[in-house]
């Protein structure tokens, strides 16, 4: 198709020629798909109408604009104007050849073409460009494209994109210029984009994305600012690409400016029945503090929240500083002013191939009418995150159809949720280990989760199936159920082995936010097996085939920043479990825990935690050897596992507690190596003990007095798994205790 329209030419014989210059038919040749009234709809002419040749230049370029022509002409003969068109082919297929670094289904979404889709070459030439760029985000900037095009039969084509990806272009050093306050190691730490090494083969942060770069600008603003300073400004940010074409160099210029203080903090209420008195607790930071603009918003954020909580949907709360370059101190007045009232007129969604909107949709704590709030939006865009299903969620605002309403657009770009993994690993507890894991976290794109696991160790052998509906009946209920076996070997520790078989029934919803209530019905066959005959004799009087039926309950209560690695913020959780009749087993189970994080510095981070239960019979049945408690080894470093606790003086087997309580100290600190090696260093102290059963006999050995230690730790997030040392050293110990100085856990999944 010409992208330049030429006048139109009606030639006829001069005996065809009429005195009526008036088009009496319209006849239209060579549509084999398109309908000869829909060509007549776009002409500008119909019979009745003269042979205007303004108005037909227009009719051609209507034809022509519709993409649906490789070419038309228009003619005369005699009183009838004959439009002659050659039909755009249909596109049959869509094929990629060569790309092994982005999948099909990535490339099919950026090329925005279908099959029986028109087929033009400016939608061709777009689609290239697409994914040139796509492959320019990933790192790979010699990547080229040509498009084939293969003619079927019925004005069919297929369309071919050859691809030759070419190298990653990663990113060889990353410079800063300007930076006196902090080295460049610590900046980088506090950037996105990372420099090549071996080891980064499962991130993509260390090739070339100009996004990203743009985003790092913003990372060392928030950097410098959290740290009092305040005039902080990237200069400038380059990537220059080596002259083999190998790499990037990156260079930062920055101006850090002067370190500010806090001055006078302020609160200022403009809106009636506000009283500031109850505000000012909310207030982070104090004057002579190092000035942090974290602190700031985290008070805007904090005072919007509460404001919301008592009622004020409609506030605006401006951080007002004002600036002392003197006394180099920075003071803030926090405004509140009556807001506008905005309401959610529209939810768009948009990215999602796989995945349901409803999926998405039912994770926000905006619903469609209500009063607009940025802090639940910022909500439910950290739900919709902590999905896993996606790669990139992006929420902003546009205005609506009034001045009071607003359209919240959320674009996401979904992420491959099913997992077929292999691991293998060591421990000191378990030895060597093998694992499979089928894994489906977003089942049909319904968000369902669907698993099975098997592990096999040197002491521990699984299977475990699981499903799980998160929104069960279309109610905030997440519904599940799981069938286990599992076999592990204590004869070092109590000269047994164990089989557990049984399922599982659970139910999770949140009370509030942040609190969630979960319920479980457990029914369980214990078997105890194995059973030597020089083994303590408690051991060998327990019913060694026993059924347990268990209904249960928890209370948690989840205010961390992170559940993976978190670095501020506490957990708390309450168990609870009753084994009931017709069950063997009749018990009252109670559990508490409780940790707490506090961030010296960022990646600095104290860790307090306790723990502890208790467990009686009842209907006069004692515990049973398999429902009581055993600690030690991950759950108390520097004894083994079952290494305190009651035990048979003669055999020296552990026989477990009814009542358990640890405490934990941990200190987790950077060890001055790139933040994105993951490597930290731990030290931690712990105390606690283990005591009480039913049991009673001239053997029967415990203590409950304290036990307590000590130790230094390493934890590595590698990219084949994580990997934790830990060398402890019992303090506080009992001559019968058994103690464990090293302690070694690896895993992987590939």
């Amino acid at each position: 198709m010409s992208a330049v329209v030429a006048p139109v030419v009606i030639a006829t014989p001069a005996s065809a020629q009429s005195a009526n210059d008036t088009i009496q038919a319209i006849r239209v040749e060579g549509n084999e798909r398109i309908e000869t009234e829909t060509v007549q709809n776009y002409l500008a002419v119909q019979p009745g109408a003269r042979f205007d040749p303004a108005a037909l230049d227009e009719s051609l370029r209507s034809l022509f604009a519709t993409g649906l022509f490789d070419d038309v002409q228009l003619r005369r003969e005699g009183d009838t104007l004959v439009v002659a068109v050659v039909e755009n082919p249909i596109i049959n297929r869509i094929a990629f050849e060569g790309n092994n670094a982005l999948e099909d289904e990535a490339l099919e979404a950026e090329v925005q073409l279908r099959p029986r889709v028109v087929y033009t070459r400016s939608r061709i030439q777009n689609a290239v460009t697409r994914i040139v760029e796509l492959y320019r985000r990933s790192g790979r900037f010699a990547a080229t494209v040509e498009p084939k095009v293969i003619e079927l039969e019925q004005n069919r084509v297929d369309v071919v994109f050859e691809i030759n990806e070419g190298p990653e272009t990663g990113v060889d050093r990353i410079s800063f210029i300007g930076n006196n306050a902090f080295s460049a190691s610590t900046l980088r730490g506090a950037i996105e984009t990372t420099e090549s090494a071996w080891y980064r083969f499962f991130t993509s942060a260390d090739t070339y994305d100009p996004d990203r770069l743009a985003f790092d600008e913003e990372l060392l603003r928030r950097f410098y600012r959290a740290r009092g300073y305040a005039d902080f400004q990237v200069v400038s940010s380059l990537a220059e690409l080596a002259p083999d074409g190998s790499g990037f160099f990156i260079t930062f210029t920055v101006d850090e400016g002067e370190q500010y203080t806090f001055g006078d903090l302020t609160l200022e209420s403009q809106v009636p029945d506000i009283s500031t008195d109850v505000l000012q607790g909310l207030i982070e930071g104090a004057p002579g503090d190092v000035f942090n603009a974290d602190q700031v918003e985290n008070t805007t954020v904090a005072l919007t929240e509460r404001l919301g909580e008592l009622g004020y949907a409609f506030v605006d709360i401006e951080p007002q500083p004002t600036v002392d370059r003197e006394n180099r101190a920075v003071g803030i007045n926090y405004v509140i002013r009556p807001g506008p009232r905005v309401y959610v007129e529209r939810i768009d969604i948009t990215g999602n191939v796989r995945t349901l909107d409803s999926v998405i949709r039912r994770e926000f704590r905006l619903a469609e009418g209500d009063a607009f709030n940025t802090v639940l939006l910022r909500r439910s865009e950290q739900r919709i995150r902590n999905l896993g299903f996606f790669e990139r969620v992006n929420i902003t605002q546009v205005p609506g159809s009034a001045p009071d309403r607003t359209v919240v657009k959320v674009d996401v770009a979904e992420r491959s949720t099913g997992e077929l993994s292999f691991g293998a690993g060591f421990s000191t507890q378990d030895g060597p280990l093998g694992d499979i894991r089928l894994t489906e976290r977003n089942l049909l794109g319904r968000g369902q989760e669907a698993s099975a696991r098997f592990t096999v160790s040197g002491r521990r052998q699984e299977i475990d199936l699981g499903f799980t509906e998160p929104y069960f009946l279309g109610y905030e209920f997440a519904a599940g159920a799981d069938v286990f076996r599992r076999s592990t070997d204590y004869q070092d520790e109590s000269s047994y082995d164990e089989r557990r078989t049984g399922g599982r029934l659970r139910g999770s919803y949140p009370l509030t936010e942040y609190l969630r209530h979960d319920v479980r019905l457990l029914l369980e066959r214990d078997e105890i097996r194995q059973v030597p005959d020089d083994a303590s004799i408690f051991i060998q009087e327990e019913d060694p085939d026993t059924i347990s039926l268990v209904p249960g309950q928890s209370l948690v209560y989840d205010r961390r920043d992170n559940a993976f690695l978190p670095s501020e913020g506490y957990i708390i959780r309450l168990d609870q479990d009753i084994a009931i009749p017709p069950g063997d087993s009749q018990y009252v189970s109670h559990q508490a825990s409780g940790s707490y994080y506090y961030p010296f510095t960022p990646n600095t981070v104290l860790n307090l935690a306790a723990r502890g239960g208790h467990i009686f019979g009842w209907g006069g049945e004692d515990v049973r050897l398999g429902d009581r408690f055993f600690i030690g080894g991950a759950t108390f470093r520097g004894f083994e596992f079952g290494g305190i606790g009651p035990r048979d003086s003669e055999t020296d087997d552990s026989l477990g507690g009814n009542t358990y309580i640890v405490g934990t100290s941990e200190l987790r600190f950077p060890l001055g190596l790139p933040e994105d090696v993951r490597l930290y260093g731990r030290v931690f102290g712990e105390a606690g003990t283990l005591y009480g059963s039913d049991l009673s006999g001239p053997t029967l050995q415990e203590d409950d007095g304290l036990r307590a230690s000590a130790g230094v730790g390493l934890s590595w997030l590698s990219p084949l798994g994580p990997v934790s040392v830990d060398l402890a050293q019992a303090l506080v110990k009992k001559d019968e205790d058994q103690t464990e100085i090293f302690r070694l856990s690896f895993g992987t999944r590939f």
